[in-house]
């Protein structure tokens, strides 16, 4: 953790949500001036689609079926927990992009599929954004929750979890069903083993909760909406929440628990609004404090 650089890391599976909770937190940045430098969490595995599909091969064929992005030899953590550790000593570090599709592709150059090269984060900016598979992430060599000031998870309910991941694998990426389904399963091990220990280190939640049903997501039809989804937003530490505040601006809100508040699916970005605004308020009073601004 760093007063004059902190981090900000927003954690969850692939089709979990979590770029949702980016846009809202670019719009916050945009309002209150602040300058984030904003990283891809899919900049830092360690294989292009290319290889990591002959990466799989090889594993297969070894016997080991699990071979995913969610574990460590798919990763660079290094370079992700030396990005970490140099932001929060100095603000800088390096990223790079990975190009998903054939619009990030013309934007940047490449092919889909591939990495741009490495190149520096900007200079001189407030505090570095993260969103990706890793940003809670410990393990006997790596610890990456170390270093953030405020981590988020994003964990819908595991089968609205992967009824999202089917509907945009099938209709931005083009796969089949059946490829997705089989993603999800050589996954599941790593998912159990690195990426649900992540949510309790986590300062905040969010998790959706469908409220039709989604007994089988592999032949539902569409997402549900935000309407038909309740969402629970639990709190690590509920001291200094104003709870109060929160359920009179938040329409048929409910506190579940001391720490838990529940709110209806379309209200999902008001919540995040009015919930994060004062913590990047404060990192940024922090800071300036800190740099001899106030």
């Amino acid at each position: 953790m760093s007063i004059k650089h902190p981090i900000i890391a927003v954690t969850g599976s692939s089709g979990a949500g979590t770029s949702t909770i980016t846009r809202t937190f670019v719009r916050i940045f945009e309002r209150e001036g602040v300058n984030a430098a904003v990283v891809e969490g899919d900049a830092f595995h360690a294989f292009d689609r290319a290889e990591m599909r002959r990466r799989i091969a090889e594993e297969a064929a070894r016997g080991n079926h699990h071979f995913s992005h969610f574990g460590p030899e798919a990763n660079l953590l290094d370079e992700l927990e030396n990005l970490f550790r140099s932001y929060s000593e100095s603000g800088t570090g390096r990223t790079r992009h990975y190009l998903h599709d054939v619009e990030e592709a013309a934007k940047y150059g490449g092919k889909p599929g591939t990495f741009t090269p490495w190149e520096p984060l900007p200079e001189n900016t407030d505090l570095l954004f993260y969103e990706g598979l890793h940003g809670g992430l410990v393990t006997e060599t790596h610890d990456m929750a170390r270093f953030v000031d405020l981590l988020i998870g994003v964990v819908p309910i595991i089968n609205l979890e992967w009824i999202q991941k089917l509907w945009r694998d099938r209709s931005e990426r083009g796969y089949s069903t059946e490829a997705v389904t089989d993603t999800i399963l050589r996954r599941m091990p790593d998912y159990v083993r690195y990426i649900c220990p992540q949510f309790s280190r986590t300062h905040v939640n969010f998790q959706r909760i469908p409220v039709v049903d989604t007994s089988n997501p592999f032949i539902a039809r569409d997402v549900p909406t935000a309407d038909e989804s309740l969402v629970v937003i639990r709190f690590a530490n509920p001291r200094g929440i104003d709870f109060p505040y929160l359920l009179n601006m938040i329409a048929d809100s409910f506190m579940s628990r001391a720490n838990t508040l529940v709110i209806p699916g379309g209200k999902m970005e008001l919540a995040m609004q009015l919930i994060f605004t004062p913590f990047v308020w404060r990192l940024m009073e922090r800071r300036q404090r800190v740099m001899g601004v106030l």
